[in-house]
């Protein structure tokens, strides 16, 4: 999804979503909806929960977020791109780039989320 895509599209209700990509492009959309403060621990715990009762559900899906003993692909893919790794997780270490960029974590989130989608999905983008 394009800024560009956000800035037309009306937000859809929950029960139209279907993947964890949906969800993240409609937390894109309103992040002050979603994320208190604009956390993105606050994200990372939704997206834990999101994998949760994916694990419940018996739902298999594509997730790159969390799996029980993994930080994930997009963690493994985010240490490569900073040259790092930590325990501490995506969403700490994304808050501190932003910091020292001084952008928006969210803000900054949603770029490397782009990149990674990109990089693992050239023909979609």
């Amino acid at each position: 999804m394009t800024e560009a895509d956000n800035v037309r599209r009306q937000p859809r209700h929950l029960t139209e979503l279907s993947t964890v990509n949906e969800l993240l492009d409609e937390i894109r959309l309103r992040p002050g909806m979603w994320l208190r403060g604009g956390s993105l621990q606050h994200l990372d715990s939704m997206l834990i929960g999101y994998r949760a009762a994916m694990a419940v559900h018996g739902v298999e899906e594509d997730f790159a977020f969390w799996s029980p003993g993994t930080q994930g692909p997009f963690a493994e893919w985010l240490w490569q791109r900073l040259g790092r790794h930590s325990s501490l997780g995506w969403a700490v270490e994304i808050e501190r780039e932003a910091q020292e960029a001084n952008v928006a974590p969210v803000e900054l989130f949603f770029s490397l989320l782009d990149e990674y989608r990109r990089e693992r999905h050239p023909t979609e983008g």
